[in-house]
């Protein structure tokens, strides 16, 4: 079986949902993947166009009065059983972070020490305020879990991304201390 990209995947995928159009599927993915998948707008018409190509979606034009006429795309069954297969395959390999605060880290011996404790305090903060983001999507999801199919595996990424975000707090609060305590005996 050919091999697509995983933007491609990923839009199969969120064609399963509710999420038709464009617009649809690019707030989707900013409300949602955008934690942990990055897809920007300028991919995602010419994955639509590619998936359409091969079959995979067709197009609907849908019509509301006063407003003008959207493309709205819906999974064929070539689709549903690509998206499958991808689904069914092993991992290809270990997520690799590339994080510019280890890079920075890494160097900060090239820098005065209160530098280093700014920068790793800022991020300690930013990590708490995307824990604190999670923790209002999975409030959300929770409300209206009843409604959707997938909302218990919408919990498992965001329990993943929640515990990441912790163990990495925990990791600023233990890496500032030592930097703090450097020295003494």
């Amino acid at each position: 079986m050919k091999s697509y990209s995983d933007t491609t995947y990923a839009i199969l995928g969120i064609l399963t949902t509710d999420c038709k159009s464009g617009y649809a599927i690019k707030q989707f993915i900013d409300q949602s993947l955008n934690h942990f998948w990055k897809i920007s707008y300028g991919q995602i018409y010419p994955t639509l166009k590619s998936i359409v190509e091969e079959g995979f979606a067709e197009v609907r034009i849908s019509s509301t009065p006063g407003k003008p006429d959207k493309n709205e795309y819906y999974l064929t069954p070539k689709g549903k059983e690509t998206l499958k297969s991808w689904l069914e395959k092993p991992i290809k390999q270990l997520p690799v972070e590339r994080n510019e605060l280890l890079l920075k880290l890494f160097f900060s011996r090239h820098q005065p020490k209160e530098r280093t404790l700014l920068l790793l305090e800022s991020y300690k903060r930013d990590l708490e305020t995307r824990y604190q983001t999670y923790a209002a999507i999975e409030q959300a999801i929770a409300n209206h879990k009843e409604k959707s199919e997938d909302a218990m595996y919408w919990l498992f990424t965001l329990d993943y991304g929640k515990r990441i975000a912790e163990a990495a707090v925990a990791w600023c609060e233990d890496t500032l201390n030592k930097l703090l305590n450097e020295g003494v005996s």
